[in-house]
């Protein structure tokens, strides 16, 4: 495969010299997508012909004197995204056929700003698992070794990227979704700050595609380089017209800083509920030594830091407690029953979850309360730091498990297994107060997997995350595309 696959601003400044047309630049696209992805599985429904149809009209735009943001660059689509004309399923059976009216507003904002839809991306059944495999659409492969898992549920997404199927990719973030597929396939991906994005027409098939503000859930970009997300970003960003746009403008703070030796970055690579396997581990001291060595003030410990322990415990009941919402009462009830079997010594994050899932409105409100709580512990944190630096997942990549139950699946880290779902705590950091965080490559293990970390920032300054991750990239290198 190529090494030197092409970044969205590769091609559009080639589109804007003349160098190259959208429609070769698409066809390209289409045809690595055709030779390479029987083995990858990442694009789970194509839209070629309408891709060139748009790369054509791209063109004649561009022939008119038009420039705008993404015009005539090639772009995928997480499944889970409303397209009109295409079936947006989930990975669900019994949604297969279902067929939305309207675009969703993110592929709105990407049309409006001239991208080329290729296709849809493959996610897990319901978008609720870190692999992305479903009965309608098979399992997506990693580009870096085809017998592990790509990651979800944006793993169609990122296996695109890797595999040089389209420049860009859109995707969604509750419980790491787009960090976790970037770590494991060696991209970028942001989780923006909650709210910042809007994410009308993301919905669980049959709709309706409403302007509801989702908790914990974001949407953001994905791609091959820092500058790539935050033009994405930059297309995605602001509040839904329905809503909040009709009153307000976004005008998103300049970085903090420009240059690494200005960064104040506190560093964490140990979470009281899970150990961080070796190769993790090593690319956080990878990035920590690219941070000390250029100047910038580097800690590993601060008594501002919000407790992770309860953080964690906060994250898993918001997460889980909204997981059940649609389930049929007899489920429900039998949930219920194992949840008051429980010790009240049991705190392990097994039990967390139970109790989550039969959550009253009144525990729910305690936890929102605490929450609050831990978002103000944040902001103090980020008045003393720029960034935090930490791990997305324990591991890389690790092998496909599609065991029916996933409470039964185990993740191996370092030759000892832990619960399947614990590894989550690491995204939770982040998404639980509502943090903008960016997932980076920070190298390889030795089995020649990418490992990434994440740069977390203080709300609703994103760029400052995006500006350090530019800057990572400059001096530890960033995507390299498989063999």
């Amino acid at each position: 495969m190529d090494q030197t696959l092409p970044t969205a601003e590769d091609i559009t400044a080639a589109l804007r010299a003349g160098e190259v047309t959208s429609a070769e630049v698409t066809d390209e696209a289409i045809a690595r997508i055709e030779r390479d992805d029987k083995a990858i599985n990442a694009i789970c429904v194509p839209d070629f012909d309408r891709a060139r149809a748009a790369a054509r009209r791209a063109d004649q735009a561009r022939a008119r004197g038009e420039d705008r943001p993404l015009l005539g660059v090639p772009v995928t689509v997480k499944e889970c995204y409303d397209i009109a004309g295409m079936p947006t399923t989930w990975g669900m059976r019994q949604h297969r056929d279902y067929m939305p009216a309207e675009d969703a507003v993110q592929v709105s904002r990407l049309k409006a700003a001239g991208a080329v839809v290729l296709g849809k991306t493959n996610v897990p059944f319901g978008l609720q698992d870190i692999q992305s495999f479903n009965e309608i659409h098979g399992t997506t492969n990693n580009p870096w070794d085809h017998g592990r898992t790509s990651g979800g549920s944006s793993g169609g997404s990122a296996a695109a990227l890797a595999s040089g199927f389209g420049v860009l990719s859109i995707g969604s973030d509750l419980a790491g979704s787009l960090r976790t597929p970037a770590h494991f396939c060696g991209i970028y991906a942001h989780k923006p700050t909650l709210g910042l994005a809007a994410t009308r027409g993301m919905v669980p098939p049959p709709g309706p595609a409403l302007p509801v503000e989702h908790d914990l859930a974001v949407v953001g970009p994905m791609a091959r380089s820092a500058r790539d997300l935050s033009l994405l970003l930059d297309v995605m960003a602001g509040p839904d017209a329905l809503t909040l746009g009709v009153a307000h403008d976004l005008a998103l703070p300049p970085p903090r800083h420009e240059h690494l030796r200005d960064f104040r970055v506190l560093v964490l690579d140990e979470h009281p509920f899970i150990p961080t396997g070796s190769a993790v581990r090593a690319g956080v001291q990878r990035v920590t030594d690219a941070l000390v060595d250029a100047g910038a003030r580097v800690e590993r410990h601060s008594p501002l830091l919000p407790d992770l322990t309860e953080g964690a415990l906060l994250y898993t009941q918001l997460l889980f407690s909204g997981s059940v919402a649609r389930f049929p009462v007899e489920s429900y009830e039998q949930l219920r029953v194992r949840a008051t079997g429980l010790s009240a010594d049991d705190l392990s994050l097994d039990a967390a979850r139970l109790r989550a899932m039969v959550f009253s409105h009144r525990d729910w409100i305690e936890a929102n309360s605490r929450r609050e709580v831990h978002r103000h512990g944040w902001r103090r944190l980020f008045g003393e730091f720029d960034a935090v630096v930490c791990p997305i997942t324990p591991t890389p990549a690790f092998p496909h498990d599609h065991s029916p139950d996933p409470r039964e699946r185990r993740i191996d880290i370092d030759g000892v297994e832990y619960p399947y779902f614990d590894q989550l705590v690491w995204a939770g950091v982040a998404t639980m107060p509502g943090l903008p965080a960016t997932a980076v490559p920070a190298g390889r293990s030795p089995e020649g997997l990418p490992v990434g970390v994440q740069l977390i920032g203080p709300m609703f300054e994103d760029r400052t995350p995006l500006r350090l991750a530019e800057l990572l990239e400059h001096e530890i290198g960033g995507f390299r595309a498989p063999r």
